[in-house]
Order: C-alpha cells, then sequence, then structure tokens
C-alpha cells in the first residue's frame, strides 16, 4: 500500500467520524487556501496484540521512522511520533494507554476487549481503521472506563481509527495564525479546545497548536442500546524553524495532554 492510498484510507473513515473536518477543509479551500495535513494521530490500548509495537511496522513500512518516545504520566498514556523524509508527508503520532495503571475494574474491561482480537488482524495496514475489533461492551462498562479515564473509554467504544488530522498553519497563505484558524473554525459554528488555553505551546517551544471539540455519534453499545459519545476532532499546527533553521518535526507533550481532552465527555 503507498503512503498515498494510506492517508485516503484513514480520511474516508475519519471524517466519517468527524463530518467537521471535511466542512473545516472546504471553508479553508474555498478561501483558496492549500490545506496539507500536518499529523495524524491513533489511540490504542498497551495490551497485545493491539499494542504500539503491532501497530508501528504498519508505519515503518511506509517510509517512516521513529521519533522520541512521549510520556503522559497523569493520563496514563506513552506514545512516539513517526516523520518520513518525503515532502509534505503527515507525521504520524501513536498512543497507548498504560492499562495495568488503571484500577483493577476499569483494567479488566479493556482486557477483555483485547482478548477478543485475533493477532492475524494485526497483519494488515487496515487495521488502523478497522474501528472496534470486538463486541460492543455495555454502557455501564463505558460510565466505569469514562470516569477513570476519556482516553480508555474512547478506544473500548471506537476501536483502532484515525482519532484526529491536523492542518498545517504553516501551509496557509491567508490565514496565518492559529488563532485566527480558531476563529474561522467558531464562524462555522464548532466548538474549540480551550483545555490550557485556545493556543498550546509557543513559538518559543517551537510548536503552537488548537483543536476543535470532538463531534459526537451515536454508538452502539451491548444488550442492543445506543447512546452519543464523542468521536474525532481536527486540529491545528503551526510549527517554527529551530536554530538551524528546520521546522521542529516533533510534538510537545504538555500541549498534546491538553489537546487529548478535545474528546472529553466533560467539556463536551
Amino acid at each position: 500500500m503507498s503512503p498515498a492510498e494510506f492517508f485516503e484510507a484513514l480520511w474516508k473513515d475519519y471524517v466519517a467520524m468527524a463530518p467537521q473536518a471535511e466542512r473545516i477543509r472546504q471553508e479553508f479551500e474555498s478561501r483558496g487556501e492549500q490545506v496539507i495535513n500536518d499529523h495524524v494521530a491513533f489511540r490504542t490500548l498497551g495490551l497485545e496484540p493491539i499494542g504500539i509495537e503491532r501497530l508501528e511496522p504498519h508505519v515503518l513500512a511506509l517510509g517512516y521512522k521513529q521519533l522520541e518516545p512521549y510520556e503522559f504520566p497523569a493520563k496514563k498514556l506513552r506514545a512516539y511520533g513517526y516523520v518520513s523524509d518525503e515532502p509534505n508527508a503527515p507525521r504520524i503520532f501513536l498512543s497507548e494507554l498504560k492499562v495495568d495503571e488503571l484500577s483493577s475494574k476499569s483494567a479488566a474491561i479493556l482486557k477483555e476487549c483485547a482478548a477478543w482480537v485475533d493477532s492475524s488482524e494485526l497483519a494488515e495496514p487496515d487495521v488502523l481503521w478497522s474501528g472496534r475489533l470486538w463486541d460492543p461492551i455495555s454502557w455501564e462498562d463505558y460510565e466505569t472506563l469514562v470516569a477513570e479515564s476519556e482516553y480508555a473509554a474512547w478506544v473500548a467504544t471506537l476501536g483502532l481509527r484515525p482519532n484526529h488530522f491536523t492542518i498545517s498553519v504553516n501551509h496557509l497563505q491567508k490565514t496565518t495564525e492559529i488563532e485566527q484558524v480558531l476563529q474561522v473554525v467558531e464562524s462555522l459554528g464548532y466548538a474549540v479546545n480551550d483545555s490550557g488555553g485556545r493556543v498550546k505551546g509557543s513559538p518559543e517551544q517551537l510548536l503552537e497548536q488548537g483543536s476543535t471539540m470532538a463531534d459526537k455519534m451515536e454508538v452502539d453499545f451491548a444488550d442492543n442500546q445506543k447512546h452519543e459519545v464523542p468521536t474525532c476532532y481536527y486540529e491545528f499546527a503551526k510549527r517554527y524553524p529551530d536554530k538551524d533553521g528546520n521546522l521542529f518535526p516533533g510534538f510537545v507533550a504538555a500541549s498534546a495532554d491538553k489537546i487529548f481532552e478535545s474528546t472529553d465527555t466533560k467539556k463536551q
């Protein structure tokens, strides 16, 4: 599978979960802007057979290389960023939940999800947009998870798929600041994540980020129940050159920590 085919398949799955992203992209294109994807991010569980180490080979097979690791102690997450040498190639961000750091009740729910997965389902790159590979959890289990970890509830409910795409503000010619982008987003009626400030990061940190709040969608739970939950969101990133004149390629953990809250049910 070529990188172009890979990202096209991801985008198709993503906008089905976050129709706001297609509307926002179209708005910027209607203003004469070229919309380039800065990065795409995924969430998973630190459990066999769906941990980062099982998903990473599909990223490396596209010609990407691993950057430094990231830790999010408060959210019990670890992550890696990945970059390609190809011009304008989107960065990739894989994160996973440290399940064994959760309560025994929440961990048991997640381990039961992972136990459903046959390792053969991880053989092809389409696992990264396969969605839920296990039976629906109960609404009671969802409420247990979301009370402790919104991230855990998201993965258990929606499975493996792109959590967000990101507009590269560096490639926009008319709307060149994150705050300007957020104002366009709000003019379309979409809410902005203001956790830690509307604009996260700074030029001194070489990266500024902002995002929408996630779309919401009715999904299936056990016992034929349906409930509306947050799905995916759209992010915006502006990168700054380092002392050598190269645009910062990585991520800022403190900012990413707040971006994760774009799917927080308590902020919806």
